[in-house]
């Protein structure tokens, strides 16, 4: 995707996110440059929330100004590593993780809170109570897609239906090596595959599928609204 139009959905995108969410952000900057890792080669920094505080005496959107920034560079580079790249898929999560960070400023929010919120909706999960099905975010994100709360990794992966009933197989790479699943009966919203047969130190390490969404879908998504279709299921590396 060339950079005129990765710039106008940018800011389409921009402009359906509803107006709560974008209290207190003075707009979308869209640059050509990449930013990759300095130090883990293959990982680029897509987007960032860059905030700057104003002296008060409390803090609100009107003492807590930010920009959100994507960086067209990053994604081309992670596009030419991916056939399958989802452009406007990645555009989205770029977007909303980012803004999310501007509302955690807001609320004094940090990154422990975070994790503190998805250990106990991970607890939720495993008594068979109501969790967010999404609850994995906000733990702690290692490289682009990869979260891990406590000891447990959470590798998400974006499909379309369509490609998904026509795959024989879920492939993914875990250090750098390739590794292939068995693709499960259903995809629903998101479908959690625990994997077996995988070293993953004390913890584990679950496959996340999550369907891609249309542009109206996303916002509805956003505002909470309508419950995800969730599955989950187990997998042993084929060999």
């Amino acid at each position: 995707m060339d950079f005129d139009t990765f710039y106008r959905l940018a800011h389409e995108a921009f402009e359906t996110i509803p107006e709560e969410f974008r209290e207190g952000v003075d707009g979308l900057t869209v640059r050509p440059e990449s930013l990759p890792h300095p130090t883990l080669p293959g990982v680029f920094t897509l987007g960032q929330c860059l905030s700057e505080a104003y002296p008060s005496g409390w803090t609100g959107p009107e003492t807590l100004r930010s920009v959100v920034a994507l960086y067209h560079g990053s994604f081309q580079a992670l596009s030419k590593a991916d056939p399958d790249f989802d452009w406007e898929g990645e555009l989205w999560e770029t977007l909303t993780h980012e803004l999310r960070h501007h509302l955690e400023s807001l609320a004094n929010e940090d990154a422990l809170e975070g994790v503190d919120y998805a250990m106990e909706e991970a607890y939720c999960r495993a008594e068979g109570g109501d969790f967010d099905p999404l609850y994995y975010q906000a733990g702690v994100e290692v490289a682009p897609g990869l979260f891990q709360v406590e000891y447990d990794f959470f590798l998400e992966q974006r499909w379309d239906p369509e490609a998904f009933e026509v795959a024989e197989v879920i492939e993914f790479s875990w250090h750098g090596a390739p590794k292939r699943v068995p693709r499960p009966d259903a995809l629903g919203d998101i479908h959690y595959i625990w994997i077996k047969g995988l070293e993953v130190g004390p913890g584990s390490l679950q496959l996340v599928l999550l369907r891609k969404l249309k542009w109206k879908e996303r916002v509805r998504s956003l505002r909470g609204e309508g419950a995800l279709e969730w599955w989950e299921s187990e997998a042993e590396l084929i060999r």
